[in-house]
């Protein structure tokens, strides 16, 4: 998973921290951070977006299976979500997530992308996003692995 810049606040790092530990258990799994880019403030929203989508395309390899995290993206329920991560094993190389800045993502990582994920149709922070999906990918595990944690 991929996500642009640090996680700001401890109670989301520190829930961030633990589901990354739990999916663990399943899968080899990381979390990669970009950089946070200097100056934000005197630079506009498409600038930004290009700055940051430069520094996520630079570390993804030719056989990842980029997934963004976006507004725009198909959703699923929990169970459709996990039986869609076991449609892609074998078929990609790496699975990748991303889940982009404030101001979304660029044109380069749009045409890059190999599919879009929605979480929802209620917007959340960037920052929340990460935590909610952390679970929700550590939920499709336990769904797969006929563990009790997810209830219909």
């Amino acid at each position: 998973m991929i996500f642009t810049g640090k996680t700001r606040s401890d109670y989301l790092a520190e829930g961030i921290k633990e589901y990354c530990k739990r999916i663990s258990r399943y899968a080899p799994f990381e979390i990669v951070t970009t950089e946070d880019l200097k100056g934000k403030k005197k630079n506009n929203q498409s600038f930004l977006k290009i700055q940051e989508g430069k520094q996520v395309l630079q570390r993804l390899k030719p056989g990842d299976h980029l997934i963004l995290l976006d507004e725009k993206g198909k959703r699923y329920n929990s169970r459709e979500f996990a039986d869609h991560l076991v449609s892609l094993e074998g078929k990609t190389g790496h699975l990748v997530f991303l889940i982009g800045g404030a101001y979304g993502f660029s044109d380069d990582v749009y045409s890059r992308a190999d599919e879009q994920l929605s979480l929802s149709e209620m917007t959340f922070s960037h920052q929340m996003v990460r935590l909610i999906f952390t679970e929700q990918l550590y939920r499709a595990f336990t769904i797969l692995n006929g563990e009790p944690y997810h209830h219909n």
